[in-house]
């Protein structure tokens, strides 16, 4: 996050840079808070929408991919090239792997899946999602929706 710089992001604001400090203790404070922001948008208020929801494992599974699919992938890569140079960006991350793994994985062990099944499916999903944001999501909206949903039927199928 160098890009971060208080003079600049208070100019572009119109704001002073003592108004940006009445706000932020400090340019890490503002870090801080961008992070934390992220976590929130981007996790916890996607599981809340899809608890919200509501409706079987299944239907909340595809509500998530559905969501998951909205997004374009440039903040999570930013935050993970950040976590590269940051270990507290590393602990913040990690924590939000694992959560969005853990309620993925509940999901399919509502489903019905075993413990090990339920926990590779979740990875799979994971896995896929952040790849597609590595190599840059396609834009065609139609396409990557009828992807999501042939994942779900294959990834929900219980042979």
């Amino acid at each position: 996050m160098e890009a971060v710089r208080v003079e600049p992001l208070a100019k572009r604001l119109n704001v002073t840079k003592g108004s940006f400090y009445w706000h932020f203790k400090n340019r890490q404070a503002l870090l801080l808070e961008i992070l934390q922001a992220w976590v929130n948008l981007q996790t916890d208020s996607i599981i809340n929408q899809v608890e919200t929801a509501g409706g079987s494992a299944s239907a909340k599974l595809m509500y998530l991919f559905e969501l998951a699919m909205q997004d374009d992938g440039r903040i999570e890569n930013a935050i993970r090239a950040w976590a590269a140079n940051d270990v507290r960006v590393v602990d913040v991350l990690n924590q939000v792997d694992r959560r969005r793994l853990a309620y993925t994985r509940d999901l399919f062990l509502a489903v019905g899946f075993s413990p090990a099944d339920a926990m590779v499916r979740a990875r799979m999903v994971y896995y896929a999602l952040i790849g597609e944001f590595t190599l840059g999501t396609r834009t065609d909206q139609a396409e990557r929706l009828a992807e999501i949903r042939l994942q779900h039927q294959i990834l929900t199928r219980r042979d």
